[in-house]
């Protein structure tokens, strides 16, 4: 469900179990986030979510937690994605950073908006460093291990497999942000010149 999906779905609160709340006011969040960035107030979340803002402060006691919180949703989602569930002895090395490639740009076209948060996110301040570390290690050491042993193989160049992973997520966030600021449509052609490319770059 993409972000404006989700905002459509928040409008009618009145069949959502009290239990969803915590679900509400993160999803409420991340629209605004896009929206605004950090500029908006906590009032603004309660209109939003259908959440008194007394409440909102029960699950989440600062508008930093209240971030962390949608950061640690948004880096489930991530994980889920590209962490695949695989055996480095039964799949060819080059193979298997293809795949977290094309998986990486599957994720980061199929909705906009969560494009939007994670870059804003990222960049945001009130997050510290630490913090964004721990959620992410599940994809940050899948993609070290898989870089990692396409190395070994010779496959890879041999700079460090993390910062060849980042070059490649940046490489093809940015490159998808400026196809879709021209064209709303991604054809597999055109995922498959932006998955060579990336191949290119870190190619032995």
């Amino acid at each position: 469900m993409t972000l404006q999906d989700q905002e459509i779905a928040a409008e009618d609160t009145t069949s959502t179990p009290q239990n969803d709340k915590r679900a509400r006011i993160l999803e409420a969040t991340e629209r605004l986030l896009v929206r605004y960035g950090l500029e908006f107030p906590m009032s603004r979340i309660s209109r939003e979510s259908g959440v008194a803002v007394g409440s909102i402060y029960n699950y989440f006691p600062s508008k930093s937690a209240l971030v962390l919180g949608v950061y640690q949703q948004l880096a489930s989602q991530i994980n889920e994605a590209l962490v695949a569930d695989d055996d480095a002895d039964t799949r060819d090395p080059k193979a298997r950073v293809m795949a977290y490639i094309h998986a990486y740009i599957e994720f980061f076209w199929a909705d906009p908006d969560r494009a939007v948060l994670f870059e804003y996110l990222t960049n945001v301040p009130v997050i510290e460093t630490p913090e964004i570390a721990e959620v992410f290690k599940p994809l940050r050491d899948y993609n070290r291990a898989i870089f990692a042993d396409a190395q070994e193989q010779g496959v890879l160049k041999s700079f460090a497999p993390r910062s060849m992973a980042g070059f490649v997520g940046g490489g093809i966030r940015n490159a998808l942000k400026w196809h879709r600021a021209t064209q709303s449509q991604l054809t597999d052609a055109q995922r498959d010149n932006i998955a060579q490319m990336s191949w290119a770059a870190i190619a032995a």
